[in-house]
């Protein structure tokens, strides 16, 4: 027996039965397909597109969020259809954005800071296969990023059951009805009603509660580029940042765990405008990961304990290593040599002995 649709329940009081008359979608035509075709497009599916549409609508390099459904066998099917179990299609959202602006990967964070994973059985008071958790890949690319971000959550440790959102090739895409597009700016007041009452915001902020936390802490210790660079993968001015052309000896920490980066002994002028170094003074607190953004394939850096996003590898340095860590000055902290033992780093003094 189908369980109780809290979703289905808030049409019905907030709208009345007239509104299921209409049938239509208005996200159709060649308009749309003109003003979106220089954009890239997802599909995910968090339970109530209301809700979901309201999440990836406040994101910035989202253009437009459509809310609809996918994944079923009935061709052209309407709210009510869906919504009784018997099409076999989920309500979801198709997700149009600007990669120059935020990436397939940033979204997938996104998605799941917004749903509830390890649930089978729909999201939150709605319950069913309509209300599943999935994410409907267009490409290979989208289907390798999507599994490698669920396996990374399933490992995380983050819940104490296996990640059950499913992964799935696209089909066709249905938009919903228009009185469910932008339902949360249209009906402010019923949405919130809903909003709260199905759970959804009580469990988010349970389960990301640490990591809210530890927003706030960051913002009040960081500078707003200092944040903008180490948690949202920001790019610094050139020639207009603290370190690019730092002359002191000394080592360069992460500016928020205070791991050891590099060292002065590394740093050479690479004539870009940001501080460069031939190697990490500590490899292990790096980690290096490919970044798509940008049209181009390149190795992002970042530290190991913060994950901080610090810059970018390239392989043009000058010898012995050949490499140029290109980083932020943003990312880091300056110790200068005669400040190393009383503030914990002394074990690299014999560096600077060394080197004269």
């Amino acid at each position: 027996m189908k369980a109780y649709n809290m979703k289905r329940f808030a049409t019905w009081i907030g709208l009345g039965l007239f509104l299921f008359s209409f049938s239509s979608p208005a996200y159709t035509g060649e308009n749309m397909n003109q003003q979106k075709k220089d954009l890239k497009s997802a599909v995910f599916a968090g339970g109530c597109f209301w809700c979901t549409e309201s999440d990836f609508e406040k994101i910035d390099g989202v253009t437009e969020v459509i809310s609809g459904y996918t994944g079923g066998h009935q061709k052209d099917p309407n709210y009510q259809q869906v919504s009784s179990g018997i099409t076999g299609h989920t309500e979801a959202v198709k997700v149009y954005y600007d990669s120059k602006k935020v990436s397939y990967e940033a979204l997938l964070e996104i998605f799941w800071r917004h749903v509830n994973p390890i649930d089978p059985g729909g999201q939150f008071a709605d319950r069913g296969s309509q209300y599943r958790s999935a994410i409907f890949y267009h490409d290979d690319l989208q289907k390798k990023l999507a599994e490698a971000s669920k396996k990374a959550l399933d490992q995380s440790g983050r819940f104490d059951k296996p990640v059950v959102t499913e992964i799935v090739k696209l089909e066709t895409f249905y938009p919903a009805e228009e009185y469910h597009q932008d339902y949360y700016k249209k009906n402010p007041i019923r949405y919130k009603v809903y909003r709260y009452g199905s759970g959804r915001d009580q469990f988010l902020n349970k389960t990301w509660k640490s990591e809210k936390n530890k927003t706030s802490a960051l913002k009040s210790k960081l500078t707003p580029l200092q944040y903008e660079v180490t948690q949202n993968d920001a790019t610094e001015p050139p020639f207009d940042n603290t370190y690019w052309d730092n002359k002191e000896a000394g080592i360069y920490m992460d500016i928020v765990s205070g791991e050891p980066l590099f060292s002065s002994t590394d740093k050479f002028k690479s004539n870009t405008g940001w501080p460069s170094f031939t190697k990490p003074l500590v490899p292990q607190n790096i980690v290096e990961k490919k970044d798509r953004s940008l049209f181009m394939v390149r190795t992002e850096v970042r530290s190991k304990k913060a994950d901080s996003h610090l810059g970018h590898l390239f392989p043009d340095g000058p010898p012995p290593t050949k490499l140029r860590y290109c980083i932020n000055s943003a990312s880091m902290k300056f110790i200068p040599v005669e400040n190393l033992e009383n503030q914990g780093y002394a074990q690299f003094l014999e560096l600077f002995v060394k080197s004269g």
